[in-house]
Formats: structure tokens, sequence, C-alpha cells
């Protein structure tokens, strides 16, 4: 059985640790033969490299590692880049969160204004990551989940149409692991769903098991009284950060919108703008949770590793929901035909809805790629609520392209969380300063 050759661009990541534990963990259905990290900040990656080398040695001596900054070190002779990249780190994140909310509109890594913001900030970095895989090896696969998805996805569907890139999400995952456990089965993969929408803002349609029983009422009954909230999450409450509770308890709101649908927990920023402002603390946000929680812990328990010299005892822990990460490489080496949802260009896939829109949708993937599954017509309200969001998302890829300051402020005006045009402005002049290093010159 052939063994491949992986490079994850964005070493220095949170979440590289337990990407490593997750691809170590199913080397029977993905052998591997060498892994490589590639980051542009050499301290950063080092500190989860030296890390990652141990735990490497310790469970699968024969896999080569190496770490660089070297694009064509990195790039050359791999089968898949597994690419998660944040340009700017957690510091503009938290610009992002905390610009937007000095004007009552809620700032987050992927909604609004700050995930318009963070998409300025991403187009080039995934783009280079691209034109790296081509050069050096034109053969691979990118697997990307560098947020925002979205965005980064309409950019590379314009600006590289021809390129071997996946743009995929794990939040449906995540969700439809919680569904699972709300009902009483052990995993999302006794599951299969239909789905529609574009990423972070989408809608199951029908939830069946394996022999076609449906799920969805008995799903819906739970979401109606808990949202996405488990039982046991509810009674003890220890397990998962505040605004992730938050956010699950919150989709019982989001539901009721549209209860014939289930509804992915992203689009409660766009239903209830004020609530989230309202539940907000703009001294500390989401990026200030996750620098003293996840970040802080993962640094520390690598360096921790690195000193003991043994990754024996480690607090790291496997990335379950990067699992599908392995489900999406396997389907493409191995033409397993795995059912995924993805985000793909729509070309008819959501019958009444712009052809050149990047959608999510279950998807049928082999060694060509993904195949969308056509899930019809859509209601008027779902299609309203998409089509304003689409054009947010491609007008932000043309203000990248054309350094236009205009149509970013017409993206800003656009999103539904954002109250009005002044407002807009205000918050994109602020934006502009903020991101000087990052933008394109805009005019």
């Amino acid at each position: 059985m052939k063994k491949f050759s992986i490079v994850i661009a964005g070493g220095g990541s949170t979440f590289t640790p337990g990407i490593v534990l997750m691809l170590l963990d199913n080397l029977e259905k993905l052998p591997i033969r060498q892994i490589k990290f590639y980051d542009n900040n050499p301290q950063r990656q080092k500190q989860i490299a030296d890390a990652c080398e141990i735990i490497i040695k310790e469970q699968a001596p024969e896999i080569e590692f190496l770490a660089t900054t070297d694009p064509k070190t990195a790039f050359t002779d791999v089968d898949f880049v597994m690419a998660h990249i944040r340009v700017g780190l957690y510091a503009m994140r938290e610009k992002d969160e905390k610009i937007p909310l000095k004007y009552g509109v809620i700032g987050q890594e992927t909604c609004g204004p700050g995930g318009i913001a963070y998409g300025m900030r991403s187009i080039g970095g995934v783009l280079e990551l691209i034109d790296y895989m081509e050069k050096y090896s034109p053969e691979a696969w990118m697997l990307n989940y560098s947020n925002p998805a979205a965005i980064v996805a309409e950019a590379t569907r314009k600006l590289r149409p021809e390129s071997k890139i996946i743009n995929i999400c794990d939040m449906p995952v995540g969700i439809e692991e919680r569904m699972a456990k709300s009902i009483g089965l052990t995993s999302r993969k006794e599951m299969v769903v239909r789905y529609y929408g574009l990423n972070h803002f989408g809608w199951w349609t029908d939830i069946r098991d394996k022999k076609g029983n449906d799920l969805m009422p008995k799903i819906k009954e739970h979401v109606k009284e808990y949202g996405y909230s488990l039982k046991e999450e509810v009674e003890e409450s220890q397990h998962t950060d505040a605004s992730w509770m938050h956010t699950f308890a919150k989709a019982k709101e989001v539901y009721a919108v549209d209860p014939t649908t289930l509804p992915n927990t992203y689009l409660k920023y766009y239903f209830y703008p004020q609530d989230e402002v309202a539940h907000a603390n703009p001294e500390y946000t989401r990026a200030n949770e996750v620098m003293a929680g996840r970040e802080k812990h993962v640094f520390g328990e690598c360096n921790r590793i690195t000193q003991a010299g043994t990754a024996e005892g480690t607090t790291l822990e496997v990335d379950e929901h990067a699992s599908y990460i392995v489900d999406l490489a396997r389907a493409i080496a191995y033409n397993t035909h795995e059912r995924m949802l993805l985000i793909v260009e729509n070309q008819g896939a959501i019958v009444n809805f712009d052809e050149t829109a990047m959608v999510e949708v279950p998807c049928i993937v082999g060694s060509n790629g993904p195949e969308p599954i056509v899930q019809g017509k859509i209601p008027r309200f779902q299609k309203g609520l998409m089509e304003q969001q689409v054009a947010v998302e491609k007008l932000v890829v043309e203000a990248w392209t054309e350094g236009s300051y205009q149509k970013l402020w017409q993206a800003l005006m656009l999103s539904r969380i954002v109250p009005n045009a002044r407002i807009a402005q205000e918050i994109l002049d602020d934006l502009v300063e903020a991101n000087k290093e990052f933008w394109p010159k805009l005019s």
C-alpha cells in the first residue's frame, strides 16, 4: 500500500499537534511516510515542531519528519497539503472582534466585519500556498480548512479556478456529533444527511440512519428544548468554553425561525446580532479566551514535552473533528466515494441559486475530487438570506482583487450584522488602519 507525504501548512498553529495525533491514530487508514511542517513564523513553529517530532518518534518512528520555513523544501514531494493558516495570528483576531464592538456591532472570526477583515488577510496567504504546491508538487491536493472558509473558497474559485484545492469546515461535523449523541447514537457516521447553504450559513433538511429511518423528529425534539447543548453539559456545564455553551444553547432560538430544518449554529450572528453584542465582553472576546486557554495550554505542553524529551503523560488531545480530513484524503487517494459536506462551486447543486456561488452541500468524493449531490430548489427565506450573504463574499474578493475601498464598504453594508452604511464605513476605516500590514492598499 502506498505511503503518503503530507505537509501541514500552518505548522505553528495550536491545532497542529491535535492533527498530528489524529494522523498517527489513523495510519491503518492512511499510511504516511513523511510529515512536514511549513510556517513563515520560525519561532512559533519550532515550539510545536520540536514536541511533534518527539511524538512522531515515539509513536511511528518510521515516519520522516521535517519542519521548515523554505517553500521549496516544504512543498516538494508531497501528496497532500493540509492548510490551516491564520494570517496575523490571534492578535489580529482580537482586533477583528473588538473594533466592531466599539460601534455596537458583533465582532466574530468568520461573520460580519471581523470575518471580512480576516478574509482580506487570508486570501493572499492561501493563494501563495496554492502557488507553492503547483510549482513543487503539481499532482498534490490541498485540503484547506483556513478560515474564513467562505471568502477563501470564493477567492480560490475566482483566482485559481484550475487548482486542486478542496475547502472544508469542521463545524457541521461537530454539530452532527452532537445530534448523534442527543439521540443515543455513538457517531455521526451512523447518519446520512442532506444539507445546503454557504459556509457557516446553512441548514440540515433530512437526516436518516443507514436503514433509511427518519431521525429528524427526534433531533428536532431535542433542539427545541436544549438547542445543540447535551443534557449532561446543561447539568455539569464544565467541559466546554462558556462561549460555546452559549452558542449551543442559542441554537434553540435559531431553530424556532424555521422549524422545518435544523440550523448551523453560526446563524445566531445573523438572526440575533443585538443579543450577541449584549452577551459579548468588549474587553475580553473569544480571541482572549483562546489565547488564555488553548494557546497557552498547547504551547506550554509542547515546551514541557521538548524539555522532558518524551510525550509520555501528555495532555495534548487528538483532534477528533479533524478525522474527516483523513476521510477526505482517503477518498481522493483510494477513490472511496465517501459522502462528505464540502464547499464547492454550486453549478446546479442548488437549482434556484447562483451557479458560481461557493455552496456547502453533501458531495461524493473520489480520485477526481468532489461531485456535489443535487439538493433541489430551496425556499424563499433561505434563498434570500444566502443571496445577500454570497454577495458579501463576492464583493470582498472583488475588493481584494481590485484594491477597492468602495466594494469593501458595500460588502460591510450588505452584511446582516451591520445596521447601516455610516457604521459600516466607520468600522471599515478602523479596520483599514489596523490591517495596514496585511491588506492590499485600498483606494
